[in-house]
């Protein structure tokens, strides 16, 4: 019996250990691609495998399949008028043939990362500085569709791209700052000049349907007044002169009736 065991327990032992040899367990969301003296074998899934020969199968690569993201560093570019731009994005793609994509390419993500650079550039440099800002949607359209057209033969499929950051050197920065600084004062001023055009429409008006037109003009210069002594209090080196607003009302109505007067005579 002791002769017996002391045989079966190495065969035991070796079967054990060419079982444990033979199987291989692919994480979930993995799959693993088997050579054969460095020939392409088969296709493990996630799970347990079995039929590994040791020392003549190897594992080539065990490569995720769900949706991975690369990270584009920021890159040179130049735009149609010119100018030289930082811009980066990232990529969201996916091995969908994982034959292809260990075999076809001498590394995948290499190439996926040389070839959204060098689409990027190209992309960026169709289109003038202005059209960047404005286009982000299209840009990100127009880099899926070239990405994904050129990757078909890798076995990945890109999901969608996002231009992150379109940065252009710090002087076209400032020129922009002072560009919408002078559009927003202008356009300060054309509203102001409606106001202006406006409140002298409603004057105009006011002094048509009103019969006792000294009253409205008394109220005017008073109105005057006041917001001409808020605009001088504001100003923190201005010598502020109060005048009497009841001397200056009586002043007009006398100019406005000596006035009547000559038109009546």
């Amino acid at each position: 019996m002791d002769i017996l065991l002391s045989i079966l327990a190495p065969v035991v032992l070796v079967a054990f250990g060419y079982s444990v040899g033979t199987t291989k367990v692919v994480q979930e969301g993995n799959e693993a691609l088997v050579e054969r003296f460095g020939k392409y074998r088969k296709k493990l899934e996630p799970g347990l495998n079995f039929n590994i020969i040791p020392f003549i199968d190897k594992i080539a690569v065990e490569e995720s399949s769900r949706e991975q993201i690369l990270d584009i560093e920021p890159q040179q570019a130049i735009t149609k008028d010119n100018v030289q731009v930082e811009v980066d994005a990232i990529v969201y793609w996916q091995v969908l043939d994982m034959y292809k994509a260990f075999y076809a390419v001498d590394n995948v993500h290499e190439a996926i990362e040389n070839l959204v650079m060098t689409t990027l550039r190209s992309t960026i440099g169709q289109m003038e500085l202005d059209e960047t800002y404005a286009s982000r949607d299209r840009i990100n359209q127009n880099l899926l569709q070239q990405l994904d057209d050129a990757s078909a033969d890798w076995g990945v499929k890109v999901m969608r791209v996002e231009v992150q950051e379109i940065k252009p050197p710090q002087t076209i920065i400032d020129a922009l700052e002072k560009e919408r600084a002078a559009k927003s004062e202008k356009q300060a001023k054309i509203l102001q000049a409606q106001g202006t055009v406006e409140s002298i429409q409603m004057i105009s008006k006011a002094l048509e349907e009103e019969s006792n037109t000294q009253k409205v003009l008394q109220f005017l210069i008073a109105q005057r007044y006041v917001e001409a002594n808020e605009k001088l209090g504001e100003s923190s080196n201005s010598k502020v002169v109060f005048m009497d607003p009841k001397a200056l009302s009586e002043a007009m109505t006398d100019l406005l009736q000596t006035e009547s007067v000559g038109q009546s005579n």
